[in-house]
């Protein structure tokens, strides 16, 4: 029996939560491994644990991944949340791309004073860009999944997104009716129900996460 998938990464979200979302997506149970110090961080170094020198580190089938985007990846492969063939998991690739462009922008939210400039960027310009785009490939695709007929890498990441929208901006989602659906039909499959009921979601993140995260990378 293989050992229990280990997340070494800040708690917190970051580019952690998306890793969460598809470990939780997928079925797979994992650990966490909570880094709160900068000595944390320089032992992973020194023991050649993290390839180019950062966080997240995943640790999986006896490898220990880096870079959010292969590992994401990874899980979607193992999992059958990567397509049916190439083609499909190129446009879920391209798909998922596009919700990373405007997800990670939530990430910065809790670095900032003041972060009324970044939500109305948001707010005003990138959702208005995006969320249409992903309202209609739903209206057209038929099936409640982004690409062919079943669950993808991409569902999994939009839905994390449009849980964001929804802390950030309650009222937003109704001008999308298709995204309304599919995210409270994503809330109901039962590996994400699961995840979300299990408590390693992270919450929102507050000056104690930032203060932790600049902590550790020596920020202060």
């Amino acid at each position: 029996m293989s050992e229990k998938a280990r997340l070494t990464y800040f708690n917190g979200r970051g580019r952690g939560e998306s890793i969460r979302f598809m470990l939780g997506a997928a079925g797979i149970e994992f650990d966490e491994v909570f880094l709160e110090t900068k000595e944390q961080l320089e032992e992973l170094r020194a023991r050649g644990d993290l390839l180019f020198l950062q966080v997240p580190l995943l640790e999986i089938d006896g490898m220990k991944m880096v870079q959010s985007g292969a590992m994401m990846r990874y899980i979607a492969r193992k999992a059958s949340l990567f397509g049916k063939d190439d083609k499909e998991s190129a446009r879920i690739d391209m798909l998922a791309d596009g919700v990373r462009d405007f997800q990670l922008k939530f990430l910065g939210i809790p670095f900032q004073s003041d972060p009324t400039e970044l939500l109305t960027l948001i707010r005003d310009k990138d959702l208005p860009r995006y969320l249409p785009i992903y309202d209609k490939i739903l209206q057209d695709s038929g099936t409640g999944f982004l690409v062919g007929g079943s669950l993808s890498m991409a569902d999994v990441l939009l839905f994390e997104a449009l849980l964001s929208v929804d802390e950030m901006f309650p009222d937003l989602l109704k001008d999308y009716p298709k995204l309304q659906e599919f995210r409270d039909r994503m809330a109901a499959q039962p590996n994400i129900a699961k995840f979300l009921a299990g408590g390693q979601r992270k919450p929102l993140g507050d000056a104690v996460y930032r203060d932790t995260v600049d902590t550790v990378l020596g920020r202060k």
